[in-house]
């Protein structure tokens, strides 16, 4: 197989998707050939900086240089985050992708992005070597603190969950349905989740501590980005930037902390093992990922691999909100189930739901329908190319597969497939990670009691 002049193999197609062209497998293919040097670094809040050293192949290579280095800052921008983003090496290329990344140019979505996280503008900076900025990293400690009494709350986008939590296990629970991303008017969110607190703070004697796993994108405790709060206006973020240190000051003066919900699912496979190096994809809405490093801590990073390329395919369908091509949401989520339906010969009901079409979908391979096996199938080839990717940037040892779309017999195939592609084409992953979908354990921590470990109390 060959792309702007550059020969790569898989072996195994995705049956329903043979013009699928993983980003990292010809990354690997491209970087054998390129010799002349360039680097990328990214810098997000506090000074913290991240940088890769790299290479391009120069001469007649020049639509395959800017494809690659272009995807590379991309992944960058939505793994790690930031709002300037530095070049070494590749002044032309920068120059592209500094109109590119603007309010009117082809990366609009990402541009305003990166201004609703940081408040700042997305910068695309050409540096020379005496300007470029050294690596500032910093991981940080996510939670595993369970002494006293506890609050934690999962703010779900259809469900609000919350436990009382008393040096570690749960003594209480509960899930209530809500309506946050049709409602507009943050006070109702606001006493939803002070609602959730009071209810778990009257099932212990006292609250020492309160942790939050909230979907969305966070600076602190605020989100920045998240779509709970999607339909509020923006002229009344200040309320929604505040609205959990707000509701954690109804219960009292006592420590709360907030953190992204893919990285209180990896806290939780890391509390449920005592291992880490956990990466957690959850198929669902979207693709929502979180990550622990060999400590358990969190790298700081935003994590947002639903935006972040997986297919240079020329085919390959296009996300309707980023408005970019082969992004993760069209790979690890329900989005992947309903696009790759017409393929399988399944022809869904234009009025029903996405939840609702997956449904249908996963009704048909429970059943034994071929074409909505193959679907799964093929999720999970996608998912083993594409590990070739994500683990160029995470040290992953444990993968953990969660969300609707991993639920009963597709789950199963995309969990298996996965595991046969690495083995067949990529052995070294798969003796490096495990690919597994949660256990018992882990069920039994559960989102809203790994949340609870979140704060240190005083």
């Amino acid at each position: 197989m060959n792309y702007l002049g550059i020969d790569y193999e898989i072996k195994n197609v995705p049956v329903l998707d043979e013009q699928f062209i993983p980003f990292g497998v010809w990354a690997r293919e491209y970087l054998k050939g390129a010799a002349q040097p360039i680097a990328v670094a990214v810098e997000r809040e506090d000074g913290l900086i991240s940088v890769r050293e790299s290479f391009i192949r120069g001469g007649e290579f020049a639509e395959a240089d800017f494809r690659y280095v272009e995807r590379l800052v991309k992944f960058e921008l939505w793994s790690i985050g930031g709002f300037r983003v530095y070049l070494r090496g590749c002044d032309d290329i920068a120059a592209k992708l500094a109109a590119a990344y603007s309010p009117e140019g082809e990366r609009a979505f990402d541009y305003g992005f990166v201004g609703d996280v940081y408040e700042k503008p997305l910068e695309v900076v050409a540096c020379s070597e005496a300007d470029f900025p050294a690596a500032n990293e910093s991981a940080k400690q996510i939670g595993g603190h369970m002494e006293g009494c506890r609050i934690g709350f999962d703010a779900g986008g259809s469900d609000r969950k919350v436990s009382a939590v008393i040096d570690g296990e749960s003594v209480y629970s509960e899930e209530v349905v809500w309506f946050p991303k049709v409602t507009e008017d943050p006070e109702y969110h606001f006493n939803e989740i002070v609602t959730a607190f009071k209810t778990a703070a009257s099932k212990m004697p006292r609250v020492d501590a309160i942790g939050v796993s909230s979907a969305g994108t966070f600076v602190g405790n605020s989100p920045m980005v998240a779509s709970l709060f999607i339909k509020v206006p923006r002229e009344r973020r200040d309320e929604v930037k505040s609205i959990y240190d707000r509701a954690g000051k109804e219960i009292g003066d006592v420590p709360l902390v907030v953190a992204n919900d893919g990285d209180v699912t990896a806290l939780a496979g890391f509390m449920s093992t005592g291992s880490g190096d956990i990466l957690g994809i959850a198929m669902g809405t979207s693709e929502a990922v979180g990550y622990v490093n060999a400590d358990g801590n969190v790298l700081g990073w935003i994590n947002e691999l639903a935006f972040a390329p997986v297919d240079l395919s020329p085919d390959a369908m296009q996300d309707e909100w980023s408005t970019d091509f082969g992004v993760g949401c069209k790979y690890f989520s329900q989005d992947a189930v309903i696009k790759l339906a017409p393929a399988a010969g399944i022809e869904l009901d234009p009025e029903l739901s996405p939840a609702e079409k997956l449904k249908v979908v996963q009704g048909l391979a429970n059943e034994g329908h071929a074409g909505a096996l193959d679907i799964f199938r093929s999720i999970g080839v996608y998912l083993a190319h594409t590990l070739v990717l994500y683990s160029s940037f995470y040290e992953i040892k444990t993968l953990l597969v969660l969300g609707r779309v991993a639920s009963g017999v597709g789950g199963d195939l995309v969990i298996s497939e996965c595991n046969r592609v690495l083995a067949e084409e990529y052995p070294e992953l798969a003796e490096q990670i495990n690919v597994t979908l949660p256990d018992e354990m882990m069920r039994r921590v559960g989102q809203s009691v790994a949340a609870a470990s979140l704060p240190a109390t005083k």
